[in-house]
């Protein structure tokens, strides 16, 4: 039998909380840890009014998960709480997730509720409970290096690797939590769900945005912020007006489609001006981006950040959307502004997103932090003082 704790002394001796959520990946986390004899307790976090959740197909933490979490926990023999942190879920991530829409930045929402519910009020709890250490169903890897400290890594299976909403994850809870899947490809955890008899062994994947239930974000965004979506004018490049939109909170910075205007060549939306209510659209050369600004920056690549770069800027590889390989950049820091260089550049990124730093291009290429785009700076404004100086605002 495998053993996915990488930790000292006798299994039954250590208590081990496993967040489950319902679904087949933290399912088959618990089912391996009582396998190898754990003493494993199972959480489950009811995080929105699952009421409405339920009507869309694949909804992480809503009813039927709870009920199917709770299954698995009784196949499996393990003791199960369901815990309500839905005052908390809203205010963390739900209402955050709102803000950040209505300032014309793309949030990720599952980094937050990572870095707030889950590795942060969640293991607070683990704790409480006696554990030692607390595992969940990622598709990421942690192992320890030679100091005693822990680093964290991508999949094996890269394009199952979650990663890229882990960045946060800090060096203290990286002590703390463990990640079973890391190692294992999705048919192979399938297969163990079948060999435990578990009933969610072909359960459909959950979705990213677990809490937005008709799958229109524009739908949540207007119920908690009804002022956010006023109409305002959509523009080109230098400022004519091209004609009206209805609120930005229906537009992300990339857009081709549903931009109600009519023009002779392609447009996208290349950046949003929330404070004047504007939506500026260009031609796709227009999203070309090789310089961007972080904030919130989390470093797990060992030694302090300024250490790293005080003498000269560092090469790593970055992904500024969690479907994409790493890609070749330069990290550097210039007093409190720390900015990326894309060596490649890339189309489309927007405020509010994450670039998530690694130590290799590809394969299981370690995790050495990350932080969130503050500013992207178009290379069609480089050269143009005025309309850099309003991007960057």
């Amino acid at each position: 039998m495998r053993n996915s704790l990488d930790i000292e002394g006798r299994p039954e001796d250590t208590r081990v909380v496993v967040a489950m959520s319902g679904g087949v990946d933290s399912s088959v986390t618990a089912a391996l840890l009582k396998a190898e004899g754990y003493d494993v307790v199972g959480v489950t976090l009811q995080l929105y009014d699952h009421g409405a959740a339920t009507h869309r197909k694949g909804a992480c933490c809503a009813g039927q998960d709870i009920y199917d979490a709770r299954a698995v926990a009784e196949r499996i023999g393990i003791p199960h709480y369901v815990l309500d942190y839905e005052a908390r879920f809203k205010e963390a991530v739900i209402d955050s997730f709102a803000s950040s829409y209505a300032a014309g930045e793309t949030p990720v929402p599952c980094v937050a509720c990572n870095q707030s519910i889950k590795f942060h009020d969640l293991l607070d709890t683990a704790r409480e409970l006696g554990a030692k250490v607390m595992a969940t169903g990622h598709y990421v890897a942690s192992r320890a290096l030679t100091d005693g400290s822990r680093a964290l890594y991508r999949a094996r299976e890269t394009e199952r690797d979650q990663s890229y909403f882990l960045f946060a994850t800090t060096h203290p809870q990286l002590d703390m939590v463990r990640f079973p899947l890391g190692d294992l490809t999705k048919a192979e955890t399938r297969e163990y769900a079948r060999r435990f008899g578990l009933a969610v062994a072909d359960k459909h994947d959950s979705q990213d945005i677990c809490f937005v239930p008709s799958g229109h974000y524009s739908d949540v965004i207007e119920r908690l912020k009804p002022d956010a979506v006023e109409p305002g004018e959509i523009v080109d490049l230098d400022g004519k007006v091209l004609g009206q939109h209805a609120g930005i909170i229906h537009f992300t910075v990339g857009q081709r489609r549903g931009l109600g205007i009519a023009s002779g060549h392609p447009l996208h939306v290349v950046r949003l001006d929330a404070g004047a209510r504007r939506v500026v659209v260009g031609p796709r050369e227009a999203l070309r981006t090789h310089r961007i600004t972080l904030r919130d920056v989390n470093w797990i690549g060992g030694g302090a950040l300024d250490d790293v770069l005080a003498e000269d800027r560092r090469e790593i590889f970055v992904k500024v959307r969690s479907t994409r390989e790493p890609r070749r950049a330069w990290l550097s820091v210039t007093g409190s502004k720390i900015e990326v260089e894309l060596v490649d550049g890339e189309d489309g990124i927007s405020p509010g997103q994450a670039c998530v730093f690694y130590d290799a291009a590809a394969g299981q290429a370690r995790v050495l932090g990350g932080g969130f785009i503050r500013s992207a700076l178009a290379d069609t404004l480089v050269s143009d003082p005025l309309l850099a100086m309003h991007a960057a605002e």
